[in-house]
C-alpha cells in the first residue's frame, strides 16, 4: 500500500496504487514541455546577447537545436503501464472422493 502526502497538505491522500487521472498526467506533461521550451527560448536569447563571443553564441545555439525534439518526446511519453500480478497458483486436479459408495434406490 502506498501512502503519499503529508499532514500539512490539505489535498487528498492516495491510499491505493491507482494511476493518476488523465487530466493530472496531461498537466504534468504540458508543464515539462513548457519548461523545456522556456529553456530553449533562454538559450536563443543568451546566444543573441553573447553574439560578440562567437563560440559562446554558437554553443547556446547548438544547445537550443535538439530541445524542441526532446520536448515533444517528453510531452508525448505516457507513463509505463503497471505490471499486473496474475494469480498463477496451480494445483493438481483431484477427485473429490476416491472411494466408491453404494447406491440406494427407493422402491416407489
Amino acid at each position: 500500500m502506498t501512502v503519499s502526502g503529508s499532514d500539512q497538505d490539505d489535498g487528498p491522500i492516495l491510499i491505493t496504487e491507482a494511476a493518476p487521472s488523465h487530466e493530472v498526467e496531461h498537466a504534468r506533461r504540458r508543464r515539462k514541455y513548457s519548461i523545456m521550451m522556456s529553456v530553449r527560448l533562454g538559450c536563443v536569447i543568451a546566444a543573441a546577447l553573447s553574439y560578440q563571443i562567437w563560440w559562446l553564441a554558437l554553443g547556446f545555439l547548438l544547445l537550443s537545436i535538439p530541445l524542441p525534439w526532446m520536448a515533444v518526446l517528453v510531452a508525448n511519453d505516457a507513463p509505463p503501464r503497471k505490471r499486473e500480478d496474475v494469480n498463477r497458483f496451480r494445483r493438481e486436479a483431484r477427485a473429490v472422493e476416491r472411494t466408491s459408495h453404494p447406491v440406494i434406490d427407493s422402491a416407489e
